[in-house]
């Protein structure tokens, strides 16, 4: 099968900060088909009324994780009822190598892709990064 650079199942799906918007949003609420079959990052099934958040996907953010800031593209945004009753609005994330994490949404901001910090934290993300 021939190698398709804008197939993120046949590059990794890793982004640049020129490529970033080729990744494919995910709107609805993801089943664990969703996330198996790499449509989604997460399925949340122990929680109530989920609902998709009203935003543009994908969107480019800085996530604030334990490790300092980091850039990220939301592909996936949620908002669920926890078994307490408190809204728990989750996004799905794809990091520049590619790979994927899960953050709530008070801990990122959202950015544009002209923000200098974005492109700098994207940048030096893929520097290490093999093509």
């Amino acid at each position: 099968m021939p190698h398709d650079d804008h197939d993120p199942q046949t590059d990794g799906g890793g982004y640049d900060v020129d490529d970033w918007s080729r990744l494919k949003a995910f709107n609805g609420i993801a089943t664990l088909d969703d996330v198996q079959a790499r449509r989604a990052v997460f399925a949340l099934s122990d929680t109530k009324d989920p609902r998709p958040i009203d935003m543009e996907l994908p969107q480019p953010l800085i996530w604030w994780e334990e490790d300092g800031e980091q850039a990220a593209v939301a592909i996936q945004a949620e908002a669920h009822r926890t078994p307490e009753g408190e809204i728990m609005e989750v996004l799905g994330l794809i990091l520049p190598d590619g790979e994927s994490a899960v953050a709530l949404l008070d801990d990122v901001d959202l950015v544009d892709d002209t923000d200098p910090t974005w492109r700098a934290l994207v940048a030096s993300a893929v520097e290490g990064v093999d093509d």
